[in-house]
């Protein structure tokens, strides 16, 4: 265990950021999860509005140092990629 002050401080931001961290992924995830099961039941309606909260959630995962820009893209190009192949 660290016993400078410093030290101190830092491993309490470091569980406080990985706690953060692990949320924000998480989140994350379950929005691609509920996502992706509502593509393969094939609603149509109910796929169009969760991909734009994964769309949401992706955007705020870029923002949150989560992901990068370009797997985010990555991401939302093969998603409306299966969102238009069920209309």
């Amino acid at each position: 265990m660290a016993n400078h002050f410093s030290a101190l401080k830092r491993a309490r931001q470091t569980t406080k950021r990985t706690a953060r961290n692990r949320a924000n992924t998480s989140q994350l995830r379950t929005a691609l999860r509920s996502l992706r099961e509502s593509l393969e039941k094939g609603d149509k309606a109910a796929a169009g509005q969760t991909y734009r909260e994964t769309v949401s959630a992706l955007d705020k995962a870029i923002q949150k140092g989560i992901l990068h820009e370009n797997t985010a893209s990555r991401y939302k190009s093969r998603l409306s990629k299966r969102l238009s192949a069920l209309k």
